[in-house]
Formats: C-alpha cells, structure tokens, sequence
C-alpha cells in the first residue's frame, strides 16, 4: 500500500482521505429557457446524512471515494461511475478538500457510503430546481411597508 500524501494547498488532508461526491441535477438560465446539466459536486458529511434521511435531494448518486483518486494531477479525475456529459462543480478541489475534512471530524459519517461504493436510493427530485446561474434583482417595491406603531411598544 502506498503511504498517503499530503497536498500542497491543505496539510491537514492526504490523498487517502475519503470523501463524498455526489451527481446533481441542476439547472442553467439561458434567455428565458432552463437547461438541464449533470453536475459532480462533494457532499459534505452534515449534508449527506440529512440526505439519507429522506429529504427531497437532486442528487441521483454518490460515491465513497478519496483526495489521491479524484486530485491527482491538474484536473479532476471522474470516476467510471459517473456519466460522461456531467462536469464538475466551480471550484471543485477546494470544496473536496473542505468536504473531506468534514469526515475527518465525523469518522462515522463514512460508514454510510463506504469507500468505493456507490449509492443510488436517494429521495430524488427536482421540484425545486437548484438553478446554477441565477441572479436576484431587488426593486424598491419588494420593501415591506411597515406601519407606523411597529416599533413602539404598545
């Protein structure tokens, strides 16, 4: 077995520190239509176990895996289990290494997506669409308006 590594940018993390990552449905806005697109994205130990709870989620699998399979070189490696239209999420190796330092401090939280498996029993959908590119527009007529003794006490 070869001896784990620690990368550059996080000392505290090695290649063999094991992560999730999930395949999210998400949605891009593009003039007026929405475009559905697969995206690779980690799952951070607090998410994942709500997830398996049940709440609706738009992701369609996970996969227990580690740093060293996923970071190794300039590019993100995709693992076999994932279709090959998905892409990864911005700044994915930041968000995998902040996502396995989450199962650093909850070692039980691995057990639920052991590494190497893959998990495909979620509470799938898309109800509420995450939409990746969507900007909010505040207008003056958005403000509450308030009366006038509702800061005095009464």
């Amino acid at each position: 077995m070869a001896a784990a590594t620690t990368l550059k940018d996080a000392p505290d993390v090695s290649t063999d520190s094991y992560l999730v990552i999930g395949l999210a449905t998400c949605f891009l806005k593009e003039e007026g239509e929405v475009h559905e697109v697969k995206v690779i994205e980690p799952i951070p130990s607090a998410a994942l176990e709500a997830i398996l709870k049940g709440i609706p989620t738009s992701y369609s699998l996970a996969c227990g895996t580690t740093l060293g399979a996923l970071l190794s070189g300039e590019t993100p490696q995709k693992p076999a289990e994932f279709p090959p239209e998905a892409q990864f999420c911005d700044e994915f190796a930041s968000r995998a290494i902040a996502a396995a330092r989450t199962y650093q401090s909850r070692q039980e939280a691995q057990s639920h997506i052991p590494l190497g498996t893959t998990y495909k029993d979620f509470n799938y959908s898309t109800e509420r669409k995450r939409v990746l590119n969507q900007t909010r527009v505040i207008r003056r007529e958005d403000d509450v308006k308030q009366h006038e003794y509702t800061h005095k006490v009464l």
